[in-house]
């Protein structure tokens, strides 16, 4: 395989620059309430309560990998599970009002990882949409 032309090179260095920013942001942000990124993940996505599974979904979490984070969670007192409204059996997870105080916190730390494109108008941020979605489209099997 042929080395990638100059502009490819350059344009892979950006992403892994971007990747690094974003990582050590959430890294940072993370630290300062003791828990880990992906933590800090699960409680920013908690707007509204959840159930397991599509809590796991917003997170890119694999759900049996969720439950630990979320034990931890509940252990410090930052959620909490509850029933679901419509079927009992089913248990949602609430970020507690220290949840959402943690939470509002980060999202001021997460300057970068929240808006990452503000620099950038709607245009162009479409414009960047479309070229990202035809890169991961074409690595889709069968592309």
């Amino acid at each position: 395989m042929d080395a990638p032309d100059r502009l490819t090179a350059e344009v892979v260095a950006l992403f892994a620059k971007i990747t690094a920013l974003y990582n050590r942001e959430y890294e940072t942000a993370s630290a300062r309430h003791g828990l880990t990124p992906q933590q800090v993940k699960v409680l920013l996505a908690l707007d509204e309560a959840l159930p397991m599974r599509r809590l796991a979904e917003r997170v890119g979490a694999d759900p049996s990998n969720l439950t630990g984070m979320v034990d931890r969670l509940q252990g410090r007192g930052l959620v909490e599970r509850v029933p679901d409204p419509a079927d009992r059996r089913i248990k949602r997870i609430a970020a507690t009002e220290a949840g959402h105080a943690a939470a509002r916190d980060l999202r001021a730390r997460l300057r970068f990882a929240t808006d990452p494109l503000v620099a950038l108008d709607t245009n162009p941020r479409r414009g960047l949409r479309d070229l990202l979605q035809l890169m991961v489209d074409s690595q889709r099997p069968g592309a």
